[in-house]
């Protein structure tokens, strides 16, 4: 039987650039290699890097559809960083539903497709295992159509933005229900802004200090960034980011702070953190970190890992919310704390019931 892992993916920008670069920039993935820096996870349980196969890839960015993946993602407005040359994989962009996937503000910004595809046959006829949501921050309507794209083609369904699927129990209980598995909402960095600030105020409260408050703000160049100056878009990613924090423990006042759009950062974030509080005889502290990141590469290491957890889930015939998102998504249904959930994985990869 094929090792094959057959992914479709919606919304070709930056984090899919990172990804398609970083399928072929690993495809010689080994155990203890050398070329293995930055993967989490270089085999998972059966699943080598190599293993994963894009099939099927859907926008709408007029330069974008019509295009070779492999081409695709060098398409403006993207602007990650080159890292890999995939060569040409013979998948070919087509159009979705523009519905609320590009802000009214960002109408201009890049030509729009004027007719949508045939996604149903689209979907059924690349075989399609696993479909990846990398719409934009947002996208309410347009994640919807997609998760219910994936219930009517029995697809697995990855959603790694900060609309609540997965995390949602009467979306978690339709794909129980239909038998396929779903994982998410709003994928982690594999070091970023909100792992960083979770470790912090982890390792602050377990050492005995009281945090009396703490706050993040997030500054980028790149189009999340860019979308995201209308409040009204960036709402479930500040409640995503939010819960994730608080997850933590007990902290009286806490603001997850406006993003900014600087264009001339492109890819890359720089975040903010802020703690204070109190330690050993009542005494003020106070905490602050910077983290810059080149922010598509970041969240690819994370989903890589996430899409062959999929297949393995799949071959366990697993439906509904899988409790390995906890370690590989901010907006999880069940939140652990980091190290738990880590260890939830590493069993699941050795053929735990989890």
């Amino acid at each position: 039987m094929s090792n094959k892992i057959r992914v479709a993916i919606v919304g070709v920008g930056n984090c899919a650039s990172s990804l398609v670069q970083g399928l072929h920039y690993y495809r010689n993935a080994k155990i203890s290699k050398s070329e293995n820096i930055g993967l989490i996870s270089p085999v998972f349980n059966k699943y080598k890097i190599s293993d994963i196969q894009i099939v099927a890839a859907f926008d709408v960015n007029a330069r974008k559809v019509g295009q070779d993946v492999s081409e695709a993602i060098w398409k403006q407005p993207n602007n990650t960083k080159k890292f890999s040359k995939p060569p040409k994989m013979g998948v070919r962009v087509h159009a979705g539903p523009i519905l609320d996937g590009v802000p009214k503000h960002m109408l201009k910004r890049f030509p729009l497709v004027k007719k949508t595809s045939d996604v149903d046959r689209i979907l059924q006829k690349s075989g399609a295992e696993i479909l990846v949501n990398y719409l934009p921050v947002g996208s309410q309507k347009a994640t919807e159509f997609w998760a219910d794209k994936a219930l009517n083609c029995k697809i697995a369904f990855i959603n790694a933005i900060p609309v609540f699927i997965a995390s949602d129990k009467k979306w978690a209980k339709r794909f129980s229900d239909t038998g396929i598995p779903c994982a998410g909402d709003d994928v982690k960095s594999q070091v970023g802004a909100t792992i960083l600030h979770r470790m912090l105020i982890d390792l602050v409260q377990t050492r005995g200090l009281i945090i009396d408050g703490t706050y993040q703000i997030d500054v980028g160049g790149n189009t999340d960034f860019e979308n995201m100056q209308v409040a009204e878009r960036y709402k479930l990613k500040r409640k995503s980011k939010t819960d994730s924090i608080n997850s933590q423990g007990k902290i009286r006042s806490m603001k997850i702070a406006s993003v900014d759009y600087i264009p001339y950062l492109e890819d890359n974030k720089i975040a903010y953190i802020n703690i204070r509080g109190r330690e050993f005889g009542d005494i003020p502290f106070e905490l602050e970190a910077r983290i810059s990141v080149e922010d598509s590469p970041n969240s690819a290491g994370v989903i890589i890992d996430a899409i062959r957890a999929m297949k393995v889930s799949l071959d366990r015939k697993q439906s509904g919310y899988q409790d390995w998102s906890s370690y590989y998504f901010k907006h999880p249904l069940v939140q652990y704390r980091d190290n738990d959930a880590r260890e939830l994985v590493e069993k699941f990869k050795k053929n735990s019931k989890k």
